[in-house]
C-alpha cells in the first residue's frame, strides 16, 4: 500500500474533483476530517469515492438505503458532518 499521507492526499483530491459541484463540496468538506479516519475508515471512504454522485446523493440527503460495499458507520459520520454545517 502506498504511504498514507499520500494516500490522504488523493483521496482528497477525489474527493474535490467528483463532477458535481454539490459533492466537491461536500466530499471535499469532509475530506479535510480524514486525519481523524483509521486506515480501515479511509480504505472505506475510498471505496465510497467509487460511487456516482446521484447515488451518493440518495444516500446522503434522500437518507437513501445504503448501497452494496458502502460503511453504514462512515455514511453516519458524513450525515452528521452534513447535518453540522
Amino acid at each position: 500500500m502506498e504511504n498514507v499521507e499520500i494516500f490522504k492526499k488523493r483521496l482528497l483530491y477525489q474527493s474535490q474533483h467528483r463532477g458535481t459541484r454539490e459533492m466537491d463540496l461536500l466530499l471535499g468538506g469532509f475530506a479535510q476530517t480524514l486525519d481523524t479516519l483509521c486506515l480501515d475508515e479511509l480504505q472505506q471512504f475510498e471505496i465510497l469515492l467509487s460511487f456516482p454522485d446521484h447515488a451518493l446523493y440518495c444516500v446522503f440527503f434522500e437518507k437513501g438505503p445504503l448501497l452494496q460495499g458502502m460503511s453504514k458507520s462512515l455514511v453516519e459520520k458524513i450525515r452528521t458532518f452534513i447535518e453540522s454545517r
